[in-house]
Order: structure tokens, then sequence, then C-alpha cells
């Protein structure tokens, strides 16, 4: 493994065994690739998502951010839907910057509280 995914998965871990989802408070969390970012939001003691949202059904031409921004408001719009209002927020290892931010910050605006 490189440096880069080693540093990432050692901060995964460290913020897993502190944030866990409960059906009260299901825990959103981030997942980006070069290309792509996704977003769920999870009941980790049921085991299930309640609700998931990612770039790949967006076919406008957006840069990354927007993207981002874009599966923010989806996300938040199904978790909606689904009852949730209130989350916490994961972001999976990476820095609290750029992409994620970009969709954490349009989750707040579509009307998730974390």
């Amino acid at each position: 493994m490189t440096g880069k995914l080693e540093r990432r998965l050692k901060i995964k871990a460290h913020i897993r065994h502190r944030v866990s989802g409960t059906a009260e408070l299901p825990r959103l969390t981030v997942f980006r690739s070069n290309a792509q970012i996704y977003a769920q939001v999870i009941d980790d003691v049921a085991g299930k998502t309640l609700a998931s949202a990612s770039s790949l059904g967006i076919k406008d031409k957006m840069t990354k951010k927007e993207q981002a921004a874009k599966v923010g408001e989806l996300v938040a719009k199904k978790a909606q839907e689904s009852g949730v209002t209130t989350v916490i927020f994961d972001r999976n290892g990476y820095l609290y910057h750029g992409r994620v931010k970009e969709l954490a910050d349009a989750a707040r605006k579509g009307g998730l509280k974390f």
C-alpha cells in the first residue's frame, strides 16, 4: 500500500472506533474516488443503508466540486424522505476540504443536521 492510502485507513479506523450510527442518529459516510463521489446514510446497529446517492447518475457537465454538492443535496433529500433529519458525519479518513466539504455543506443546506 502507498503511504497516502495507509494514512487514510489509519484515520478511518480511528474515526470508526468512535462514530457509529443508530436508528435515531445514523451515520452519513462519504467515499470519493478519482472520478466519482458517493454518500450513504447508515444505521450500523441494524446494518442497513437508509439512503444513498452518488455522482454516477449525474449526466450534466460540471466540476467535481459541483457534483459533490449535487450528491449532498440528493442524499439529504433521500434521508428526509426516509425520516432522517439528524446524522453523524463520517468523512471516512478524507480531509474535510474540497469535495468532502462541498458535500457536507450541501447536505446541511438540504436540511440535514450534524
